[in-house]
């Protein structure tokens, strides 16, 4: 038995890994995050699944969720939004699964921040403006930011900022950022990324929060801020340059060979093969299995 921590992706039901919605389909015990993972993904759990809205529950429910299935032998497919690593509160629920010595992987997912840029059409890095990201968020309700972590510090990097779980602070933040960088400085608010119902709201520190207000939104959208934002006047990168000399290119010669008919390109690469072809990721197990 295995909990499988599983990145829904932004929101677009088809930007889930393959992987992830195979192991979706292949869990007898669905658990889910139902104000932000799309029901049309959890509609390819098994027939008869134990498919369950975590939205309402605490984190000692959910866990008693997991040890009712693992006391049964039944894979938990644990499916978060974007990608868990990133502000998925999965780390708690994996401190109780060590103690409980129930084995857990983690499938990673498309982040919001990367279907953000997507929706805009732009580079979070280019040459001589920024080739930093910083992902971060604001203090409101959720847990404090730690001590060398505030906006105005961050800001001195004059990186680009992909600011999560913030629309409600955004006062807050173009106070902190305007005076690194300039109340001219592209913002771009993205609502809901890759969702049907998607917004972008494009603004400057200066006038961003009066743009949102007026389109009243609330929750659901990730601040970008940088001179990347709409920038035009870039160097070109180095990697396609005449005198760049690629690893690769020694090989450029040599036959490529088509992979065999009837699987996706590069998954006759990825070791092991889980149901209709995609690798089984590795599991994290501590402790001894309980009888």
């Amino acid at each position: 038995m295995t909990v499988h921590f599983i990145g829904a992706g932004p929101g677009a039901t088809d930007l889930i890994t393959v992987r992830g919605l195979e192991l979706i389909r292949h869990s007898p015990v669905c658990l889910y995050a139902g104000s932000l993972v799309p029901p049309e993904i959890i509609a390819g759990a098994p027939d008869g699944a134990r498919v369950i809205d975590t939205a309402p529950m605490t984190l000692e429910e959910i866990i008693v969720e997991i040890e009712a299935a693992d006391a049964r032998g039944h894979d938990v497919a644990r499916v978060h939004s974007g990608d868990p690593s990133l502000y998925g509160a999965i780390a708690e629920q994996m401190r109780r699964l060590r103690a409980l010595a129930i084995a857990y992987d983690v499938t990673p997912g498309v982040p919001a921040f990367a279907a953000a840029a997507a929706a805009l059409g732009t580079e979070l890095t280019l040459p001589g403006i920024a080739q930093t990201v910083i992902l971060t968020r604001t203090a409101m309700k959720a847990s404090s930011m730690p001590e060398g972590e505030e906006l105005a510090t961050l800001a001195r990097s004059g990186a680009t900022l992909a600011i999560h779980l913030s629309v409600r602070n955004l006062r807050k933040v173009a106070a902190e950022l305007a005076p690194h960088y300039g109340a001219d400085c592209p913002v771009a608010v993205v609502y809901r990324a890759s969702w049907p119902d998607e917004l972008i709201i494009r603004g400057t520190l200066a006038d961003i929060r009066e743009k949102v207000r007026a389109a009243k939104i609330t929750r659901t959208g990730l601040i970008l801020v940088g001179r990347v934002l709409g920038a035009a006047d870039f160097d070109d990168s180095a990697l396609y340059a005449a005198a760049h000399h690629h690893a690769a290119d020694q090989r450029r010669r040599q036959r490529v060979r088509p992979p065999p008919a009837g699987r996706p390109p590069g998954l006759d690469r990825i070791g092991p093969q889980l149901g209709s072809g995609v690798a089984r990721p590795t599991r994290c197990r501590w402790g001894s299995r309980r009888a």
